[in-house]
């Protein structure tokens, strides 16, 4: 372990108000030492952290958190934060079974001023917080959003940026720019930021007029509210626009260096005294100080695995060497890129996860058919919709736990009017080390009651791509559920089949007790079949690949010839899979003994995937006490 000689001295942020301006700047290389000693142990969200090390240690130095309060959008930025708030002893469990939580949480510090996983929502909920100090006559307390441009692309916040421009309260947002999501930055909204970063004109001319009548500031109080003006009046001569977050009713201040620690401090300390709502951009590098990061932003902004700090290097985990399938978003994605080349029609839509559900394999074949719209679910939706009713055919790849923003539109825009558009959720169920606010839970429970919609979810590799095909034919809304991570069956790259929709299937013959899975949790169904026969116990297993439309036939044959039934799901129980069979079963008079077995009544924690199968009762070793259980009953 390296030594932190500064770093060492600071638990809270009531020692870092110790240092000298001059120690901030040694101060902020050890935290990047840091993080980056232990990320290369402890895989977790990488660059983004090292992008904003210097705004973080400004922020604790001229504010007093707790009571000042900080929110991050969406929480990648908060690593920094939670070293300087007490956690840093504890820093090495991030993202672990009962480890520190990858985002804020307020259940896990005080310093974590709102809990968040999700993109877009800081300056509404800053917002919120500030009118409620306002009303609780704690007008001293501020509160400041820390928010990416990556994040700005998504409109909710800029319905907050409009509610906050006449609230008047005491906010400050700090728009953390990068230029980059996860993926580099795609609008109208990312050229408008570039055009004021890049402005040699504009930052020239107002930089002299700064420094010159920066001079008079403690003479002439007054002199801050003349920069304002003159500051306005210099974009709007230079860049021939007003500026998009005056005309919301903020004061405008930037761009700045957000890696000049000092500068910061000393900015931050002045805009404490500016009463109202007020933007501060920041410049910052993604992955700053860590050579593979700042050259591969896009491939850096998470580690899955070890890796070496000289070399970069993976260092390969012995888990992942025996794994003999293939990630399902690289099925996903080369699928699809075999169907565009079959078909023309076929477009892709993401919001701004190109790479992560590998729909940048078919852009770069295809890069006039593939759309990333930005941190923006509820428009993707819409806008594939809108495609679709032109006779295209939208993929439209969203994370289930992001999926849940854009209920609304496919429900009045896709399904209402029967539009065909294929709905890929991507990271269904439980997806490990991100935690409760990115497992796929819901997604079983909000979809099985839309009308017009094709609800399924593969059991493998092959089957994901088969329902893709599917799903190209049926020109009817479509969605199909696949979980994060690899598969096991390594013979996925099949001619495609068209299936049969709403039908299920037998995978094994058995007696006494009727297991009923879909999706990849049948994997688990499997394993826990070949455990059971040690104990000679033969259940039968069924998979339905359908939730919408049900099976029904099969149900029938199952329910007349079996009176124990168990459904597994990798779903929420409440509404789920499980909950459908056991519906079926009572509006249909059957009295089989119905045991669910899937995700319960909470919200799940971070941890491996088998940890949190296992924690919700619904591995193999579950599955095969539940069927010997049953056999007993």
């Amino acid at each position: 372990m390296n030594s932190y000689p500064l770093l060492d001295k600071i638990d809270y942020p009531s020692d870092l108000k110790k240092l000298t301006k001059d120690q901030l700047v040694e101060l902020c290389a050890e935290l990047r030492r840091f993080v980056i000693e232990v990320i290369s142990q402890h895989p977790g969200h990488f660059a983004a952290a090292l992008g904003v090390v210097e705004l973080t240690v400004a922020l604790h130095y001229v504010y007093n958190a707790p009571y000042d309060e900080i929110v991050f959008d969406v929480g990648h930025q908060a690593y920094i934060h939670k070293i300087l708030t007490g956690r840093k002893q504890m820093f090495d469990t991030l993202r672990t079974f009962h480890g520190l939580s990858p985002f804020p949480n307020r259940d896990e510090s005080p310093y974590d001023a709102f809990t968040v996983g999700h993109a877009s929502t800081s300056i509404s909920s800053a917002l919120g917080l500030a009118v409620a100090s306002k009303i609780l006559k704690q007008e001293d307390r501020h509160v400041i959003s820390v928010i990416g441009d990556g994040a700005m692309t998504g409109g909710m916040a800029y319905e907050a940026l409009n509610n906050a421009g006449i609230q008047k309260s005491n906010l400050l947002v700090i728009l953390n720019d990068n230029h980059i999501a996860i993926d580099p930055n795609q609008g109208a909204l990312n050229d408008y930021l570039l055009d004021i970063t890049t402005s040699k004109t504009y930052n020239r001319v107002r930089n002299d007029v700064w420094n010159i009548l920066g001079k008079f500031n403690r003479l002439v109080p007054s002199t801050r509210d003349f920069l304002v003006k003159v500051e306005k009046g210099i974009k709007y001569v230079v860049m021939k626009r007003s500026n998009l977050f005056s005309g919301f009713g903020f004061r405008y201040f930037g761009p700045v260096d957000g890696h000049d620690v000092v500068h910061l401090a000393e900015l931050l300390s002045e805009m404490k005294n500016i009463k109202g709502p007020k933007l501060l951009h920041i410049i910052t590098k993604k992955g700053k100080g860590y050579k593979f990061a700042e050259e591969n932003q896009t491939a850096w902004h998470a580690t899955s695995s070890a890796f070496n700090i000289e070399t970069g290097e993976v260092i390969e985990k012995e888990s992942n060497k025996k794994v003999s399938g293939e990630k399902f978003q690289i099925v996903f994605g080369k699928t699809l890129t075999e169907l565009a080349e079959k078909n023309p029609h076929i477009v892709g839509v993401t919001p701004a996860m190109p790479s992560g559900c590998s729909m940048n394999i078919m852009a770069q074949k295809f890069p006039d058919r593939v759309f990333d719209v930005g941190i923006a679910e509820e428009h993707a939706v819409t806008f594939s919709a809108g495609m679709a009713a032109q006779g295209l055919i939208p993929f439209c790849n969203i994370y289930s736990t992001f999926m849940q923003r854009s209920y609304d539109q496919i429900i009045h825009d896709v399904c209402l009017p029967r539009l065909p558009v294929i709905l890929c959720l991507d990271r269904a169920g439980l997806v490990g080390a991100d935690g409760a606010t990115h497992q796929g839970a819901f997604d079983i429970s909000y979809l099985r009651h839309i009308p017009n919609l094709v609800v399924s979810a593969p059991f493998d590799e092959a089957d994901l791509r088969n329902l893709m095909y599917t799903a190209m034919l049926s020109k009817r809304p479509f969605s199909i559920r696949y979980p994060r991570g690899y598969g096991h069956n390594p013979d996925w790259q099949n001619c495609f089949q068209e299936l049969e929709i709403g039908k299920g299937r037998l995978l094994t013959e058995g007696e006494d007790v009727a297991i009923i899975s879909i999706g990849t949790a049948g994997y688990e169904v499997l394993c826990a079949l070949e455990m059971l026969k040690e104990d000679n116990i033969f259940p039968a297993h069924y998979d339905m690949r359908f939730v919408k439309p049900l099976d029904s036939e099969l149900l029938d044959l199952i329910f007349k010839k079996f009176s124990k039934i168990i459904t597994v799901e990798d779903g929420a129980l409440q509404g789920g899979f499980g909950s459908l069979i056991a519906e079926y079963a009572a509006d249909n008079f059957y009295s089989a003994k119905i045991k669910r077995l899937g995700i319960p009544d909470k919200f799940i924690e971070h941890g491996s995937q088998q940890d949190l199968y296992e924690l919700c009762g619904y591995d193999r070793k579950a599955i095969a006490k539940a069927v010997k259980e049953m056999i007993k009953m």
